[in-house]
């Protein structure tokens, strides 16, 4: 089964901004529509971006228009850049398929303070 490795998580002070990569193995990646989710403390996990096979872009309301999800097939990864951050955004961020069907990594942590 592919795995899914995040990076790019830190401490970012309140309008900084972030750039999330994941990297996943496996041959099927161009196939499959990716997701990136986070999981605050104490709060269940939620989808936050979505992209399609297509290219085409869906997003949680509290980032529209913050957050931008990209995908390199290529390469087999898939980025989230993230501007504007919050402090509601800090939570631990994880990649998956759009249908959570491949076994979660580990996540990165991404924390707004200032």
């Amino acid at each position: 089964q592919a795995q899914l490795v995040e990076s790019g998580g830190g401490l970012v002070q309140p309008g900084g901004s972030l750039r999330l990569s994941c990297a996943a193995s496996g041959s099927r990646f161009r196939f499959l529509a990716m997701a990136w989710y986070r999981q605050a403390p104490g709060k269940q996990r939620e989808l936050v971006a979505r992209i399609n096979v297509s290219g085409s872009t869906n997003y949680a309301d509290s980032v529209k228009g913050r957050f931008t999800i990209s995908r390199d097939n290529a390469k087999s990864t898939v980025s989230l850049q993230m501007n504007s951050l919050k402090p509601e955004d800090t939570a631990v961020y994880y990649c998956n398929t759009y249908s959570q069907s491949l076994s979660w990594g580990q996540g990165t942590q991404v924390t707004v303070s200032s």
